[in-house]
C-alpha cells in the first residue's frame, strides 16, 4: 500500500478527464460533468504558470487515483481554497483523508498559509465528517448558493488554520 501525492502531470490528464466528466464526481464540485478533452489542455498550459493554483495528483501503488488542488491561492493573505476528487475505485481507503493532509502539510508548511478552506454541500455527511476530523471547522452555511440536480443547495463554507493543523 503506497500512498503519495506530486504534481499534477500532462500524462495524468486523460485520467482527470474521466474524473470530470463523471457526474458523480462533479455535483460534489459544483459544476458540470462535461469537460472537453482539449479545454482541459488549453486550461492545462495556463496553470502551469498560474501561482494562484498547485494541483496534485493522488496515487496509490503507482496507480492515478484522483487529485487534490489548492486553489485560489493567495501569498499575500496566505489563504487558498483545498479540492478532490478520489477515483471511485479507489474510494474506501482513506485516501481523500490522506491527501487533504499531505496537501494542507504543503500548504502551511511550504506555502506558509494561514488558512486553507473549502466548500461543502450540506447533505454531504460522510465528506463534513472527513473535513471535521481532519480538523477543519464551519464557519458559516450559505443557503441556496449551487444548483444541483435540480434543486439548490445549502453548503457549509469549512476552515482550518495553520497553529490548530499543527496542534
Amino acid at each position: 500500500m503506497s500512498f503519495k501525492i506530486r504534481a499534477l502531470e500532462r500524462t495524468d490528464l486523460t485520467n482527470v478527464h474521466q474524473l470530470m466528466n463523471d457526474p458523480f464526481n462533479m455535483q460534489f464540485w459544483f459544476k458540470e460533468p462535461y469537460l472537453q478533452k482539449e479545454k482541459l489542455d488549453e486550461k492545462f498550459d495556463k496553470l502551469i504558470n498560474d501561482h494562484a493554483v498547485r494541483s496534485f495528483a493522488i496515487t496509490y501503488n503507482d496507480n492515478f487515483a484522483g487529485i487534490v488542488e489548492l486553489v485560489d491561492v493567495d501569498l499575500r493573505h496566505r489563504h487558498a481554497e483545498i479540492q478532490i476528487i478520489v477515483d471511485d475505485e479507489f474510494r474506501g481507503l482513506k485516501l481523500a483523508q490522506k491527501s487533504f493532509k499531505a496537501c494542507l502539510d504543503y500548504a502551511f508548511s511550504t506555502l506558509n498559509l494561514h488558512k486553507v478552506y473549502l466548500y461543502v454541500d450540506v447533505d454531504n455527511a460522510p465528506a463534513v465528517n472527513v473535513y471535521k476530523k481532519i480538523g477543519f471547522q464551519i464557519e458559516g452555511k450559505l443557503k441556496e448558493q449551487y444548483f444541483e440536480n435540480n434543486k439548490y443547495h445549502d453548503c457549509y463554507f469549512m476552515s482550518i488554520f495553520k497553529n490548530n493543523y499543527f496542534k
